[in-house]
This record gives structure tokens, sequence and C-alpha cells, in this order.
């Protein structure tokens, strides 16, 4: 063979070297610009916020959900001891009008702070049913994400394999046709493609 020939050869052999590379780069670029890569971003992203979000306002509803307990509690105790003392001052076991009064004073105050108790146990009861209902939403909130998340998850590797099967087989093509090429070809051919955007042969 003439060296114009083997020329020809290694030149043609060389695009086609540099056509599986540049298919490679596609695959490459492909699988890393999936849109499910994106997509899955963006949705954890979301997710992220939301768990952030609850676990800012679990806290509050909780404390607000024990301050609520504990006046109910202490409005139950207190209507306790004047149903007590009511019970005493009904009874017949004291006559003293002096005495008598000051039970009806005591119950009368027992059961006013009392209804003060059960305002602001109101009060916080209302701000912890808004507590609720800003849980509920970021916990079905947070459900729906991790649902699409998953499912985002799965597409993507399935896209993947289905993407690095196809880089699998131009790999190997390639590797393949590189052995018909000496080391000091290959590696001008590697420097011309660093050098140029990914090409490193033309006519």
């Amino acid at each position: 063979m003439s060296a114009d020939a083997e020329a020809g050869v290694t030149l043609d052999t060389l695009l086609e070297l540099q056509d599986l590379d540049l298919g490679l780069d596609r695959l490459r670029h492909r699988r890393d610009t999936l849109p499910e890569r994106d997509k899955l971003a963006t949705v954890e992203r979301d997710l992220t916020q939301a768990e952030r979000e609850l676990a800012d306002v679990r806290p509050q509803r909780d404390e607000a959900a024990r301050e609520e307990h504990r006046l109910d509690d202490e409005a139950t105790s207190l209507e306790s001891k004047a149903a007590e003392v009511e019970r005493k001052l009904y009874s017949g076991e004291i006559t003293s009008p002096r005495e008598l009064q000051a039970l009806q004073a005591d119950v009368d105050s027992l059961r006013r702070h009392r209804g003060s108790l059960e305002d602001r146990e109101l009060e916080i009861m209302e701000r912890r049913e808004a507590f609720d209902a800003t849980v509920n939403g970021l916990e079905t909130r947070a459900g729906e994400l991790r649902g699409e998340a998953s499912a985002l998850a799965t597409a993507l590797t399935e896209a993947e394999a289905v993407i690095d099967k196809e880089i699998d087989a131009e790999r190997a093509a390639r590797e393949s046709l590189a052995t018909r090429f000496s080391t000091e070809i290959l590696d001008e051919y590697e420097r011309r493609r660093a050098r140029n955007r990914g090409v490193g042969a033309a006519r």
C-alpha cells in the first residue's frame, strides 16, 4: 500500500473514531441533562423547604397544646375546689353568717379565676388549631413531594440505564477501533480534541 493510501485509511479511521467520540460526548451530555434530573432537584428543594417549615411549626403547635392542657387542668382543679366550698356552704354545717359570706366569696373568686383561665385556654386552643391546620397541610405536601421524588428517582435511574447501555456499546466500539492506532497518533488526536472542543480530526 502506498503512503498516500495508508494516510487515507488512517484519516478515514480517525474520522470514524472522531464520530464515536462525538457520539459518546452527546450521550454523556444527554445523560447529564435528563429532564427528570432537574425535576427531581426541584422537588427535593421543595421537600427540604416543607420539612424545614414543619420543623419550625411542630414545636410551636406542641407548646400550644401543652399550654392548653395545663390551663384545662388548672381550670378543672379550680372548679373542683369551688364545688367543694359550695358543698360546705350549703351543707348546713356552718351557721355563722360571716363564715357563710366568706365561703360564698371564695366560691365567687374561684369561679372568676376559672373563667379567666378558660378564656386564656380558648385563645390558646384557637392558636393550636391554626398550628394544627398548618402542620397537616405541610405534612400532606411533604408526603406528596416524597412520592413525586421517589417516582422521579425511579424514572431517572431507568433513563440513565438506557443511556448507559448505549454508552457502553459506543465505548466498546471506540476501544476496539483505537487499537488500530499507535500511541503517538492517539495522544496527538486527544490533544487536538482537548484544544478544539472535542474535535480531534477533520479532512
